[in-house]
């Protein structure tokens, strides 16, 4: 009986919170997530990157908040009461904030279920490298946002300080 559950086994589970930028839907491992805020008063910051919107006080610190859209040159963001910052924890442990339309939901994955996406130079969309891979789950598919590549510009926490 044993030898039939570990021929089933699945892929490691992850969790991931599905948010909205227009019509798509994108998932952000909870890994990565420290909080999820209401759309707050941002301080612009001079001489910085478009995309970066400013800077916010979470909790006593300083968070620089950037427009998820810009950065992937989709158009412009537009606020509404489901308009949401997320605080990423980035790699080397300070925060940073991305503007959401909305949040939707907490979604489980197996990584069985996570196609990885490879793009080559020729073919290449303007924010394909932002994406890592596509989740498939019973409602359909989830662009799997690659974090990295989406705060890899150091310059932005630097600029906004």
């Amino acid at each position: 009986m044993n030898e039939l559950r570990d021929n089933t086994d699945v892929g490691e589970l992850i969790q991931f919170i599905v948010i909205r930028l227009g019509d798509e839907a994108y998932g952000i491992d909870i890994k990565y997530i420290d909080n999820i805020v209401r759309m707050q008063q941002i301080t612009r910051v001079p001489q910085v990157e478009d995309y970066l919107k400013g800077v916010i006080n979470i909790r006593g610190e300083i968070v620089p908040v950037m427009s998820l859209r810009r950065k992937m040159g989709i158009e412009d963001d537009e606020i509404t009461d489901k308009t949401r910052i997320i605080i990423l924890k980035a790699s080397e442990g300070d925060l940073i904030g991305i503007i959401v339309d909305q949040v939707n939901q907490v979604l489980t994955l197996s990584t069985d279920n996570i196609e990885k996406v490879g793009y080559d130079g020729k073919n290449k969309e303007k924010n394909a490298t932002f994406i890592s891979g596509v989740g498939h789950h019973e409602n359909g598919l989830v662009s799997i946002l690659d974090l990295e590549a989406v705060e890899n510009e150091k310059e932005v926490k630097e600029k906004a300080q």
